[in-house]
């Protein structure tokens, strides 16, 4: 394992441990929750919006492996200050660059749980489009 590699799984490890903006939003703009099928990992994301649709604040609360949850910690980071709808077209690549190690394919649907749900609260509460990639339809993820 390189250098690189291993400041970045010290970094997954920090996120998971103590994870940045845990707990849910109360009074919240927009809510939702998803939980990946194949392996269990459940992720609730909640959301306050600023001016126009400025993401404020969001949190979230969940469980399973320490990805899913890092990097749903580390999404939060990311995400605060953008407009709703620049998050809604953020590539996953985006994301994925900030985890910074490679991930096997099972892996790389944890990391994605809490961004897919976080774009379904973003479209719960904007009206953000929601691309086909983060629908419900391929059972990749449930929601409510």
């Amino acid at each position: 394992m390189s250098e690189f590699e291993q400041m970045y799984r010290e970094v997954i490890l920090d996120h998971y441990k103590s994870p940045r903006n845990h707990g849910l939003l109360d009074p919240n703009d927009a809510v939702a929750e998803g939980q990946n099928p194949l392996c269990g990992d459940e992720v609730t994301v909640s959301v306050r919006f600023g001016d126009g649709d400025t993401i404020e604040s969001v949190g979230f609360e969940g469980r399973g492996c320490a990805i899913s949850q890092a990097a749903t910690s580390m999404l939060t980071d990311l995400v605060r200050g953008r407009s709703a709808q620049e998050v809604a077209v953020m590539s996953k690549e985006e994301l994925l660059d900030e985890i910074g190690i490679p991930l096997s394919p099972v892996r790389l649907k944890c990391a994605l749980l809490g961004m897919g749900v976080l774009k379904i609260a973003l479209h719960k509460g904007k009206g953000t489009p929601l691309p086909e990639e983060w629908g419900t339809s391929s059972g990749d993820i449930s929601v409510n």
